[in-house]
């Protein structure tokens, strides 16, 4: 599944993107989440819940889909 995810502030965590997403509930088991499951930001595995994400760039999460970081 593809979709967008517009952003009101200049970047968002990857953690507080699979937040809001509602793919986990807290910052620590976000942590959990990417050492278990593959997490591509840009084509790239990517595991730091801290990474910055910003306008442009696309996240492919497992079983979830794509999500294009986009600015509202």
């Amino acid at each position: 599944m593809k979709k967008t995810f517009y952003l009101n502030t200049d970047y968002i965590t990857l953690g507080q993107l699979l937040k809001a997403e509602s793919i986990v509930a807290t910052g620590g088991r976000a942590k959990w989440y990417l050492k278990a499951h593959p997490v591509k930001l840009n084509g790239e595995l990517e595991n730091r819940r801290g990474k910055k994400l910003h306008p442009g760039d696309n996240v492919e999460i497992s079983d979830h889909g794509m999500l294009f970081i986009r600015k509202k």
